[in-house]
């Protein structure tokens, strides 16, 4: 499917299931490569990241196959420890790392690739992995990374509280040598996820305050049952179509206690929502009003509900402040906003109450939305997931009928997205 062609201009309601969450999932699945027992993922989404994941860990060994949502994988032995013939650069590709180390002793990774939304640095993950007894070089290509005998735990202080390199130290930790320590980890809901998983294979890890991840290695773990959480950042994008439609949508299985910062952003503008033991209703409204808002690592305001929330907020009186901390480069998507009839201006400095990490280097990382604006349909290409969620959000305010390509990043970010965008009442023709 190449193209989507949205006519806006009308308030959606009705119900979505809210899958199971893309960057759990994705991570489930090659965890289990640190085991040769059966592991089952359940409630995984039928996305392109999943696909990916798939497809990394049967290109290096893995019986792969999928039953309705439950991805059931076999890795008796690692056939291969050059991933370099993958077809499609992903970020998740880094993640192979660990686990093939600790199997094979050596592996070599192409440099990954994913969203063009700001740097993402493989230099926690390269300089953890040396920290735990890694000899990397750097080739024209790729990692070649080997160890001799087992990884050694180690004490990892991450700059910048990273998701991936979380997630690697944490796949390196669990069946190294000793103790390994991160400070200053991410502490995702999707991270906990994997963590308890990772726990019930024979994993021994502790959580404590401060970002702080304690792990005992162990020599073996074991296969696992799991089922994946629901999709947070799902539920907040119908969330922000329900907003700026001024419509009403059910997500059905969203997690009250992963959404909080999210929620109270939807009601300082004047949204209103219901929790339910089944899900979250979302209920646009009449009038909203500006505000402030910045970004930040989990239990913050995520970065990946930005985007279609400042959809939302170009419908809300007054002006609303957005200070981006976490990618530089997140607000490219809002020139076509403004090709649309909205008022986003981008400015240099910090427009929050923190000093962030792009401080005085020259990137556009706040934004000021005047609003209300009346959105008019245009064509758009799509650069990122979270964007592309936004454009769709967009059209579906717009008057007239808008045209996205580059849908691969929304097929990448969300399961069947264009069947439950029709089942809520959207105008959606797919070419």
């Amino acid at each position: 499917m190449n193209k989507l062609k949205i006519t806006g201009g009308k308030a959606l309601h009705g119900s979505v299931k809210i899958a199971g969450a893309k960057n759990a999932a994705s991570k489930m699945i090659l965890a289990s490569l640190l085991t040769d027992q059966e592991v089952q993922v359940r409630n995984v989404p039928l996305q392109e990241e999943t696909d990916i994941a798939k497809e990394l860990i049967e290109m290096v060994g893995a019986t792969v196959k999928i039953e309705d949502h439950t991805l059931i994988a076999t890795t008796k032995e690692i056939k291969t420890t050059s991933i370099m013939a993958l077809s499609r650069k992903n970020r998740l590709s880094i993640l192979l790392a660990a686990p093939i180390l600790h199997r094979k002793g050596e592996v070599h990774l192409p440099f990954p690739g994913g969203d063009k939304i700001g740097a993402r640095p493989l230099d926690f993950h390269v300089e953890a992995l040396k920290k735990m007894g890694v000899h990397i070089d750097e080739l024209d290509d790729g990692y070649h990374m080997t160890v001799t005998g087992r990884l050694k735990g180690a004490l990892i202080e991450l700059p910048y509280p990273s998701v991936g390199a979380t997630e690697t130290v944490i796949y390196a930790g669990v069946l190294a040598e000793g103790r390994t320590v991160i400070k200053n980890a991410a502490i995702e809901p999707e991270i906990m996820d994997l963590i308890m998983m990772l726990q019930k294979m024979g994993a021994v890890i502790e959580v404590g305050v401060g970002r702080h991840i304690e792990i005992v290695g162990v020599e073996r773990l074991e296969g696992c049952e799991h089922s994946v959480l629901p999709d947070r950042l799902e539920a907040a994008s119908f969330a922000c179509i329900a907003l700026a439609t001024r419509g009403e949508i059910f997500c059905e299985g969203a997690s009250h206690k992963d959404m909080i910062t999210f929620l109270n952003a939807v009601r300082l503008i004047g949204g209103e929502y219901e929790v339910r033991e089944d899900g979250i209703l979302f209920r646009g409204a009449s009038k909203y009003q500006g505000m402030q808002l910045e970004t930040d690592t989990y239990p913050g305001f995520s970065t990946d509900w930005q985007q279609p929330f400042v959809v939302a907020l170009t419908q809300a009186e007054g002006t609303s402040v957005v200070h981006e901390t976490v990618y530089q480069a997140r607000f490219g998507y809002t020139e076509v906003l403004n090709q649309m009839g909205a008022d986003i201006t981008l400015f240099d400095n910090c427009l929050g109450e923190i000093k962030c990490r792009f401080a005085d280097q020259n990137y556009k990382h706040s934004a000021v939305i005047k609003g209300p604006s009346k959105l008019k349909a245009t064509s758009m290409t799509v650069p990122d997931i979270r964007a592309g969620l936004a454009y769709v959000a967009a059209a579906l305010v717009a008057d007239g009928t808008s045209e996205i390509d580059g849908v691969e990043h929304l097929e990448r970010g969300y399961e069947d997205l264009y069947g439950k965008l029709e089942s809520i009442g959207a105008s959606i023709e797919t070419e």
